[in-house]
This record gives structure tokens, sequence and C-alpha cells, in this order.
């Protein structure tokens, strides 16, 4: 069913983007609190062969934004990835969010095997039927994100939890 790939995706995507928003705006407080500039936190990395927080918030952002269109049918929103502030940050995940309240469950009628084609015509070109697609790899490269951001402001000493990464349910 495809409402199933909606329920799936949407209001997944949703509630751990508001948790992000809120654990960012709990890395603000912490900086502010040690008189630590924010935007050293946008850099801060778990591992020096890994992206930087502010790419790692991008990157989940891009995910619930084109997983959820491609499998709504309609066509992938572009950023600039330019954000230079974690207020900037929380302004791009507000920005997603509203994209993804502006859709509905019937967008996603046929998706479950509609076929999602990842990058197309190069040599890593791959072919999934929309619900491997969103079970296989557009939740787990989320969520590999969003866990990532979490861990690297917990890293840098953020008073956060699991109550704190979970968000609204």
């Amino acid at each position: 069913m495809s409402h199933d790939l909606y329920l799936s995706s949407v209001p997944v995507f949703r509630q751990m983007l508001l948790a992000l928003s809120a654990v960012l705006a709990k890395g603000e407080a912490h900086a502010e609190a040690r008189n630590v500039k924010p935007e050293v936190l946008l850099q801060a990395r778990l591992a020096i062969d890994m992206l930087p927080l502010v790419r790692q918030v991008q990157v989940a952002c891009d995910f619930a934004n084109s997983v959820s269109a491609r499998l709504a049918g309609i066509e992938v929103r572009t950023y600039e990835d330019n954000e230079q502030s974690l207020a900037e940050l929380k302004d791009r995940i507000a920005k997603t969010v509203d994209f993804l309240d502006g859709l509905t469950a019937a967008q996603f009628d046929g998706s479950e095997s509609m076929e999602i084609v990842l990058r197309p015509g190069t040599p890593k070109e791959k072919r999934l039927a929309g619900r491997a697609y969103l079970l296989s790899y557009g939740l787990p490269q989320f969520f590999f994100h969003v866990t990532t951001a979490y861990n690297v402001l917990r890293h840098v000493g953020v008073d956060i939890g699991k109550k704190d990464f979970m968000g609204t349910y």
C-alpha cells in the first residue's frame, strides 16, 4: 500500500527533523554558556574523515526532502548548502518540515513499485522499487546523518539524551 510508504516516511522524517532542530538549539545554548562561538560547532566532527555537523544536518534534510519528493512523484528541491550558523541550519530544517507538511498520502499512490534510479548514467547506477528505495536506502541514510549530528553534539558536551534524539512521538 502506498499509504504505508507515506506513513513510514513523512511522519518519521518530520519527527526526527524537529528533534534535530531542538538538539541544535541545545547546542546553541551550550556554546553560549561556555563562550564558544556557535560556528565552531558547525565544523565539529567525530572523526577526521567524517563530515562536520553542518553537512550532517544538510544531508539529513536532503534525504528527507529527496526521498519524499521522489516517492510523491514530484521534483526534488535543491538547496545551496550555504548555512553558516546553527540558526540557519534550524531554518533549513523548518523549510524541509514545511515541505513535508505539504505532502499527502494520496501522492504516494503507486510509489511502492515505482522505479527509482540512483546515480543515473554512472557506473554506480542502481535501480530500486519505491519500497526498497525507502526502506533499504532512504531511511537508513537519513538516520545515519541525524544520528551522527546528534552524536557530534553529544561528543562536544551538549547535555542531550535519548529523549532529545527521539523528540515527540
